[in-house]
């Protein structure tokens, strides 16, 4: 049932890269299950070992697949751009002042599609690399993952900065990392969130600054009016709404997010 929907999707891009990243996880989440299936001798949940690896049963597969689901969302948030791009966002709503406008679905909608053209071309290598070999049966599950994630380590060490990643190296009590293989995942994801948390805020810094500049100016006319009973923020908002849409503001906002990262 897995590879038929698998190979259902492989025409269409959006859809394969979504069942790529949820085949990844469900590999990540495979290599425990052995120990599941032989607690109690239960039949449905069986491994079988052949000359080509390990194969495990439909059920098993099934039951892989599920908790990968559970972990879905954490991958997400940890190991694609996702983060970088709803913190920046959502600080640029809050710079506007449009309170709930546009409404946090919609951004999330922009930042999910976002993260899915950023991530194309590292979901298409773990297609091509991992996940059709796995499905057509010419790699084991274990090998899969071990090369699912050296090719999501490829995307996290391009776009993590130097600095995190040594302090946590540091504070695992390890030497610096010859090459980027050797970083290990328990060191290379929270140096990762952290460099995205850092890069989101400064790039939020740099969003406020003109609608900041916008509300100081609007402040000081009211108050040389005497109209000090006017809200300085209601009065900025269409001026803010016109300089973001004179500027385009929204295709330079999600172009410049899109080249701060590195994908090869």
């Amino acid at each position: 049932m897995i590879p038929t929907l698998i190979s259902s999707a492989r025409h269409n891009p959006v859809p394969r890269a979504l069942v790529a990243l949820a085949m990844f996880m469900a590999m990540m989440a495979v290599p425990a299950m052995p120990a599941l299936a032989q607690v109690g001798g239960i039949p449905a949940f069986n491994v079988s070992e052949g000359d080509g690896g390990s194969t495990y049963s439909l059920s098993l597969q099934i039951l892989a697949l599920m908790t990968a689901l559970t972990l879905l969302p954490s991958l997400v948030l940890g190991m694609t751009s996702f983060t970088r791009i709803i913190i920046v966002l959502s600080i640029l709503r809050q710079a506007m002042g449009t309170q709930q406008t546009p409404p946090n679905q919609v951004l999330v909608a922009i930042a999910l599609f976002l993260t899915l053209f950023i991530m194309a071309p590292t979901f298409s290598t773990l297609n091509v690399e991992v996940i059709t070999p796995y499905l057509d049966g010419q790699m084991a599950a274990e090998t899969a993952l071990a090369d699912g994630a050296e090719v999501m380590k490829r995307f996290l060490v391009q776009n993590t900065r130097v600095n995190d990643l040594i302090m946590f190296t540091e504070m695992m009590g390890d030497q610096p990392y010859a090459s980027a293989e050797d970083v290990p995942l328990n060191v290379l994801l929270p140096a990762f969130i952290t460099s995205e948390l850092k890069t989101a805020f400064q790039i939020g810094f740099l969003l406020f600054l003109p609608f900041l500049v916008i509300d100081m100016v609007i402040a000081s006319i009211l108050m040389s009016l005497g109209m000090m009973m006017l809200s300085p923020m209601l009065v900025a908002l269409p001026f803010k709404l016109l300089l973001f849409v004179l500027v385009d503001g929204w295709a330079m906002t999600v172009g410049s997010l899109v080249a701060t990262y590195q994908v090869t």
